[in-house]
This record gives structure tokens, C-alpha cells and sequence, in this order.
């Protein structure tokens, strides 16, 4: 384990240096959806939990929640709007079936979805988080961490 800074008390799991890259490639990918926010495109999420967490990210699109509905119906629902879907399932087993079941069937209607945002939060949160309510906490954590203000675990 390695100190934050000299006379600290806290200690990272990892180097300052990965926090900052991570804190960067966030700043990044929330960027690049607020762009598909910008856009008019729906962002499809499990819960109310996650639009909260969303918009308290600064996020105010077009928020359509999936666990709601027939998955047949709700696809072709989302296929009606011809916008640009972006899928933000929680990458817990639930809602990764999720997300795959949703694709299958957007596909099917001709529709590409995008899970290229999704992926990437994933693998830049590793298994620090699982879901997307707990995002703010998490981007939270890395700016504490990365301006030296981060004084708890």
C-alpha cells in the first residue's frame, strides 16, 4: 500500500497516478454520453435509483426504464422512436441478462443499440462498483481522491 501524500493517514490500493487516469477516462466517457444526451437519444436504465444517480451525474435526457415492461413490447416501443438508444443496465448477472435480452431483440426490429458506454463504464470501474446508482458515489470518490481532499474510506 502506498501513502497519498506525505502525512496522510489514508491509504490507495493503488498507485495516485491510476486514480488520476481513471478520474481522466471518466471525465471522458461521461462526456461522450452527455453528447447522446445532447443528441435526443433514450438512455435505457433498470430503475428510478439509476435516473436519479443519472441525473444527479448532470444527465437530463430521455430516461426509459426497463424492467417495467414486456421486453417485446418495450423494444418495439424504443424501436418506434427512431433515436439512437444507449443501454445502461447494471452489470450485476440480472442485468447483464438484461441488456443482452434487449439487443437480441432490438436487432431483430433493425435497431443498433449503443453498449459501448455501458461496456466501458465496466471495465474503468472494475469490481469497484456493480451498478448504475452508485456511479455518483464512485466518481465522487475518484475526485477526492485525485484533488487530496480524500480524507475516509
Amino acid at each position: 500500500m502506498r501513502p497519498r501524500k506525505p502525512g496522510s493517514k489514508r491509504y490507495l490500493k493503488a498507485p495516485l497516478i491510476v486514480y488520476e487516469k481513471r478520474m481522466e477516462q471518466m471525465d471522458k466517457l461521461l462526456g461522450e454520453l452527455q453528447d447522446f444526451v445532447n443528441q435526443d437519444s433514450i438512455l435505457v436504465v433498470e430503475g428510478k435509483r439509476d435516473v436519479i444517480a443519472l441525473k444527479s451525474l448532470g444527465f437530463n435526457g430521455t430516461f426509459r426504464l426497463a424492467t417495467h415492461h414486456s421486453l417485446v413490447n418495450f423494444s418495439e416501443d424504443l424501436a418506434k422512436t427512431g433515436k439512437q438508444i444507449v443501454i445502461l443496465t447494471d452489470w450485476d448477472r440480472r442485468g447483464n441478462i438484461l441488456a443482452d435480452k434487449l439487443v437480441q431483440n432490438l436487432h431483430a426490429l433493425g435497431i443498433n443499440p449503443d453498449m459501448r458506454i455501458r461496456e466501458l463504464i465496466v471495465s474503468l470501474v472494475q469490481k469497484e462498483i456493480k451498478d448504475i446508482e452508485s456511479l455518483p458515489g464512485y466518481v465522487e470518490k475518484l475526485r477526492k481522491i485525485t484533488s487530496g481532499t480524500d480524507t475516509n474510506d
